[in-house]
């Protein structure tokens, strides 16, 4: 199928070579779908979008940010008539990720804080810099965030979790309360660009500079939502100090560029944090509950504990009975956690082929193994050889090698098949092995890219280099 993409031709006239690798890329919250191609001296990333209007939005954006120095991938070629585009290949590596790599199973790691008030202070440049020439007559779905948006969010976190949750309402009084919700954050100002899908996992990390992607769905609006948007992220799990913190630099930052009010704006702060929670519920609904996608099932219990903190800590100026008995009644909900399924939690091991494959304890009798033998081997190399796959050097050799890269995602597209399968029958294990003939080098990092891979995802991990045990 790849031999007749519109890409193809499109990585050619760029690159002057052709792709010798096309791997696609992990599925995002969208229906567009992204590879990263890469010939012999270079490499980018394709996307095939059929929403035609989406792409025409992405990639004027893109330009018009590129014009004001921000840092968005540069677009290398475009065929709208093949709804198809190359872009900057930006890397692999997130803010989600980066964050969850340093968390690990522990406390929110204060040393990411100043990453994360780098990119609050570059916010500002799309949202008033940029925002004042832009052509908003591209913007799609809406051209503002409106009344109509707001709405549409709203009943999006009513049919698509409320309903799905069992959650009992009056139909005309919840309605009631959207619209004088909706006329409270209509109060505020909302001229500015409003980037709507500003959060970790939409920020990608180059050498420790944030580049910024999934801007299609910008439209005019409020300063409020994107900050909103990034600090009350549910995967995230930013403490409510932290984000104080974090919203006092924003605070600053924007105050270079307009004088504002001060209280006025941390109300409506609120209350757009509320609306982005309700929206991102209604998308973990829509796409986990109802289409069955395990990423976004993981979302829910996070999501929730995330508004259960919210709705015990602030208080809008605004009166919304029915709207906020029905969240109440939701962060309660057993229905919905049910539906959320039991966490599922995948064993990684690395191992030798020397010794014996390692023994699956859940009583399941065992599940992947991949041989690694196949690959590149740093422990032919006396440089090599007293590292690890966790060491830098042995990490830059395997990345390297377009082979690794090919035989980890066709791993990542088996191991994900099964995770939402196990999920969704909700089972609690899943066991997957790497050998290699010293388990050392390729084995290890293998298991640690599967690793991280599954934790971006949401999934629970437990790890364990049983030749690095034996030390």
């Amino acid at each position: 199928m790849m031999n007749e993409s519109p890409l193809i031709p499109l990585f050619e006239r760029w690159a002057q070579e052709r792709p010798e690798q096309i791997t696609p890329l992990p599925e995002s919250g969208s229906y567009r779908r992204y590879y990263r191609l890469t010939g012999a001296t270079r490499s980018a990333i394709g996307a095939i979008n059929t929403d035609r209007k989406e792409n025409i939005a992405f990639l004027e954006f893109s330009r018009h940010f590129k014009q004001h120095g921000l840092t968005v991938p540069e677009i290398y070629a475009e065929d709208i008539e093949h709804d198809a585009y190359l872009l900057q290949d930006l890397g692999d590596e997130t803010l989600l990720s980066r964050l969850t790599r340093l968390r690990g199973h522990g406390e929110f790691p204060t040393d990411i804080i100043p990453l994360y008030k780098t990119i609050l202070g570059e916010l500002p440049r799309f949202q008033i810099v940029a925002g004042r020439d832009l052509d908003y007559s591209v913007c799609y779905p809406r051209a503002a965030f409106d009344r109509q948006s707001i709405l549409w969010d709203a009943n999006y976190f009513k049919y698509y979790v409320l309903k799905f949750a069992k959650i009992p309402f009056d139909e005309q009084a919840l309605e009631d309360d959207f619209q004088a919700f909706a006329d409270f954050l209509l109060s505020e100002e909302a001229h500015f660009f409003l980037y709507r899908d500003f959060q970790s996992r939409n920020i990608m990390l180059v050498d420790d500079v944030p580049y910024f992607i999934d801007y299609q769905g910008g439209r005019r609006g409020a300063l409020q939502y994107d900050v909103a948007s990034l600090l009350y992220d549910a995967k995230a799990e930013i403490p409510q100090p932290v984000r104080g913190e974090l919203v006092e630099h924003y605070l600053q930052a924007i105050s270079r560029y307009l004088q504002f009010d001060r209280p006025k704006f941390v109300e409506r702060y609120h209350g757009y944090a509320l609306i982005r929670m309700m929206q991102a519920f209604g998308a973990y609904g829509f796409r986990g509950l109802y289409e069955k996608k395990a990423h976004f099932i993981q979302s829910i219990p996070p999501a929730l504990d995330n508004l259960r903190k919210f709705l015990d800590s602030v208080t809008l100026p605004v009166k919304l009975p029915a709207l906020m008995a029905a969240l109440r009644d939701l962060t309660a909900s057993e229905t919905l956690l049910a539906l959320a399924a039991p966490p599922l939690t995948v064993s990684i091991f690395s191992f030798s082929f020397k010794r014996s494959l390692p023994v699956d304890a859940s009583g399941n009798g065992g599940g992947f193994v991949f041989d690694c033998r196949a690959l590149p081997n740093p422990g032919r190399y006396p440089e090599y050889q007293h590292l690890t796959g966790k060491d830098d050097a042995v990490m830059r050799f395997l990345q390297d090698k377009p082979e690794i890269g090919d035989f980890l995602a066709h791993v990542f597209a088996l191991i994900d098949g099964a995770v939402n399968t196990y999920q969704c029958r909700h089972f609690s294990h899943l066991m997957v092995s790497f050998g290699c003939t010293g388990g050392r080098h390729r084995s290890v990092y293998c298991a640690e890219r599967l690793a991280d891979h599954l934790r971006e995802r949401g999934v629970n991990v437990a790890l364990r280099h049983i030749e690095q045990g034996r030390c």
